[in-house]
């Protein structure tokens, strides 16, 4: 999960009409949550009044929050060119560039807001933001922390100083604030009853832990779930049906369940991503790093013929380098938030075509699932991609493919965990504002020893980090070859 901007600062202002059916204004609908109808009500509200401040600044707020950016981004200029003095419009606009990922004009514009009203604990959150993308996250933190000692209520500003904590590698505070996220509009709150375990004994009890976020969070966190069984006598484990069959190979004896099964009655309940919490955890007593996921035999006999095949297929007599790639992440249409992250992690296929000089002789695997996964059939020139993932239904499948590769080059996404916690090699192409779970300028991760971190040095920007990474391919596939001379002399 990532930090969004701290919420938006709404001015109210005078309602000059009745613009909508129920006579509420646009500020009223947009605090209700009812972001259609405060946008048609704007849109009136602005026609009577062009060269209003707060009205430009707070509809520019509202399509920040929809992930309009870029006409965001023309109101919000608009608002501060007609009310200069505005904090609040300051603020938004510093909010929007960051999400443009244009740092420099946000820093710019909170501290704007911030000589207007130097108490203003948004902009001062936000400017933590801003900071935390960049990788400042030491001086970025002194600004979640004031921000919380002018509004200590503000669950946004709790979740900002939360991520910036878990980046720095201060996990039981980290880990602690990141409970406020139940809090925000980030998270969706999941709806189950019955207390929060807080790492206490249970014997005699049931604890249910239950998926949270998206499938590589649950792949991640799984290792915690052995370390809750040895505190009590049972533990239930929901998770997506996608995943079933993978995580009860993964720890043969534990029970698992999905939303279509009967959900055993429980004692306690706890989030996947609120393990970590509940056992204590340090950035030294992360469990399991190298590797804690497990595959079915009968699967990978299965894929071992089909590579088998391949080679036949390509005219070799002897296994080249086994390369699987992952270029693009899940969008969760209809999740706005996750969507934009998702745009700055994914790449195309086009863009690995460095990878072909850097191992001319290879084999690409395609591990890629989904809408983006249609690119496999246009693989850059000299590539040899083969696709077999119409053999992949679930992540058991997956696993059992990944095991029989040398390395997977992949996006930050699931197949990431999933290859890693396989004890893979996995090299990850990993956005500028990356996530909180790989820390500040590590190439390295305690979450896995087999997983080489390739970050963006400039926003949107994947051309350092894939020439790093060619060069490391470039190395691996000539040892490789040195290893297959040597074995054909023999």
């Amino acid at each position: 999960m990532a930090h969004n901007s701290s919420s938006p600062s709404v001015a109210p202002q005078q309602n000059t009409a009745s613009l909508v059916s129920t006579g509420e204004d646009a500020t009223s609908l947009y605090n209700a949550g009812r972001l259609a109808e405060a946008a048609e009500a704007y849109k009136l509200e602005l026609a009577a009044n062009p060269h209003d401040g707060r009205l430009l600044s707070n509809f520019g707020s509202l399509l920040c929050t929809t992930g309009d950016f870029e006409e965001a981004l023309a109101l919000l200029t608009q608002a501060v060119t007609y009310a200069p003095t505005l904090a609040n419009a300051w603020n938004n606009l510093g909010n929007v560039l960051v999400e443009l990922q244009r740092y420099a004009e946000a820093t710019t514009a909170y501290k704007q807001c911030l000589t207007l009203n130097s108490d203003h604990p948004l902009a001062l959150s936000s400017l933590g933001v801003a900071l935390d993308r960049q990788g400042h996250h030491a001086t970025a933190e002194k600004g979640h922390r004031f921000a919380l000692r002018l509004d200590p209520t503000n669950a946004m500003s709790h979740l900002n100083l939360a991520v910036c904590l878990l980046a720095q590698g201060k996990y039981p505070e980290g880990f602690a604030e990141f409970e406020w996220r139940w809090q925000t509009t980030m998270t969706s709150h999941h709806g189950l009853d019955g207390p929060l375990w807080n790492g206490q004994p249970f014997e005699g009890k049931t604890l249910l832990i239950h998926t949270e976020g998206g499938f590589g969070d649950m792949i991640q966190f799984s290792r915690f779930i052995p370390l809750a069984v040895a505190r009590g006598d049972n533990v239930v484990t929901l998770v997506r049906k996608e995943l079933l069959t993978f995580m009860q190979t993964s720890f043969p004896g534990l029970h698992f369940v999905t939303a279509q099964d009967t959900i055993p009655r429980y004692h306690f309940q706890c989030p996947i991503l609120s393990l970590p919490l509940a056992l204590g955890t340090t950035l030294e007593t992360i469990p399991f790093p190298e590797g804690y996921l497990k595959t079915i035999p009968a699967k990978e006999n299965f894929w071992r013929t089909m590579l088998a095949a391949d080679l036949k297929t390509h005219g070799l007599t002897t296994a080249p380098l086994r390369v699987g790639l992952v270029w693009a992440g899940s969008p969760h249409t209809g999740l706005r938030f996750a969507e934009v992250v998702d745009g700055r992690r994914s790449m195309s296929l086009a863009a690995l075509a460095p990878l072909v000089k850097a191992a001319p002789n290879a084999l690409f695997y395609s591990l890629q699932v989904g809408k983006q996964s249609s690119q496999a059939q246009h693989p850059p020139a000299g590539m040899a991609l083969i696709d077999h993932t119409a053999h992949l239904h679930d992540f058991s499948d997956t696993a059992a493919l990944a095991k029989q590769l040398d390395l997977v080059i992949a996006v930050d996404t699931s197949t990431a965990h999933l290859a890693a916690g396989l004890s893979r090699p996995t090299w990850v192409l990993s956005r500028f504002d990356q996530c909180w779970r790989w820390l500040a300028r590590r190439t390295d991760t305690p979450w896995y020893n087999s997983l080489r971190l390739y970050q963006q040095t400039q926003p949107c920007d994947w051309t350092v980090p894939l020439e790093r990474l060619s060069a490391d391919l470039a190395h691996l596939n000539t040892a490789a070859h040195s290893v297959e001379r040597t074995a054909s002399d023999a």
